[in-house]
């Protein structure tokens, strides 16, 4: 009942409010107009880093790459509606709950949330599956002076089994918001299969190449800079 209430208080505001990207069109998809949403960089397709395959909405171009670093970066929570609607967009497999990326408690204070838990959250409540976070970061150090091979066992070092709970998933969906080389999804995966999961999905928002992502000054820092 409430939910088909705020579901009819949305398309209210929407019809009388215009599209969240150009200001001028009607919203029609997640708060943006059709021109928009048409023009956004889709990718939607399972892409392979790491030797992971993983399910992608976008490719990180503009203006997806400025909206999830203003939605991370700057606290601009409004964009969630949005990045909710780009993770419907793959076709999502059946799945017993949705793990979020962790990020380190340092990250977290300094950042204020876990943008990637919010996003698994929405996922969550549209999909009717549990979010669950068995798995904790640790401080992320300075990859400076280290080879390739020491970034990836510095990556997959930073992952660790929170305290032991008797709630165990054979099918889990890892959720992220922009995947570069793919391995904070690989040494994640690796933490939740030592857990007993059988199945590890992975579905991000964008995907980008590595030297995309060095090149912007806000560049995404969840995935370490490796790499």
């Amino acid at each position: 009942m409430f939910k088909l209430l705020g579901r009819s208080a949305q398309q209210l505001f929407d019809y009388f409010t215009p599209c969240s990207m150009c200001d001028i069109g009607m919203k029609r998809h997640f708060g943006v107009c059709q021109s928009c949403w048409q023009q956004l960089p889709w990718l939607k397709q399972t892409i392979e880093r790491s030797q992971q395959q993983i399910m992608v909405a976008c490719h990180y171009q503009y203006p997806i790459d400025r909206i999830i670093q203003q939605f991370k970066y700057e606290q601009k929570l409004h964009h969630q509606r949005l990045l909710n609607g780009l993770l419907l967009q793959p076709r999502l497999p059946k799945v017993h709950a949705i793990v979020p990326m962790p990020i380190s408690t340092d990250r977290l204070v300094e950042r204020g949330f876990n943008q990637s838990l919010l996003l698994a959250q929405a996922l969550s409540e549209h999909l009717n599956i549990p979010v669950w976070q068995p798995v904790q970061r640790l401080a992320q150090h300075s990859q400076k002076g280290l080879s390739r091979l020491e970034r990836l066992e510095n990556i997959e070092q930073q992952f660790v089994a929170a305290a032991p709970n008797q709630i165990r998933y054979r099918k889990v969906l890892i959720v992220d918001d922009v995947v570069t080389t793919g391995s904070s999804i690989t040494a994640l995966s690796q933490v939740l299969q030592q857990l007993g999961c059988q199945q590890v999905y992975s579905l991000c928002l964008a995907a980008a190449q590595h030297q995309e992502i060095n090149s912007n000054a806000a560049a995404d820092t969840t995935e370490s800079p490796l790499l």
